[in-house]
């Protein structure tokens, strides 16, 4: 079997999250494969961000719109993968629903590991509603790494 050379490791910015950044930055370095470290958000809506002024008052627009979060996640889980040994890392940001854009960005970058942590994997919400984990291994086409990170 060949080396891979593409990974995908999605991100949230949840401790658990980064434990995958983690493994998927050793795999990467191992097999000198190019990271893909993935934030997929959801922007407020103004009803959120009204409930975010009244809790936050005069700051809310640095708080809540000035800000950048996913951003944010993305530059951690980068230092993180550098850290871990990976040289060619890329960070993305996309706006939307992380399994959709897990397996689209799979297809986009032609890669050929996909790694998540398990995180929702064994909740009974999991079961009943599907999770992150088991949608990207029954959708992305592509080998699926699934951490135990919790």
């Amino acid at each position: 079997m060949a080396a891979y050379q593409t990974i995908v490791v999605g991100t949230d910015g949840s401790d658990s999250s980064y434990r995958a950044v983690d493994k998927a930055a050793f795999v990467a370095a191992a097999t000198d494969a190019t990271l893909v470290i993935a934030c997929a958000f959801e922007p407020a809506n103004q009803r959120q961000v009204d409930r975010a002024q009244d809790r936050l008052g005069s700051d809310v627009a640095y708080q809540v719109v000035g800000s950048a979060p996913a951003e944010d996640t993305v530059r951690t889980a980068y230092e993180r993968a550098a850290k871990a040994g990976a040289t060619k890392v890329e960070t993305v940001v996309v706006q939307g629903e992380p399994v959709p854009v897990l397996t689209k960005l799979v297809h986009e970058r032609s890669a050929d590991l996909l790694v998540v942590g398990n995180r929702g994997l064994n909740t009974l919400a999991g079961r009943i509603l599907g999770s992150v984990p088991s949608d990207v291994a029954r959708k992305s086409g592509v080998d699926v790494l699934i951490v135990h990170t919790t």
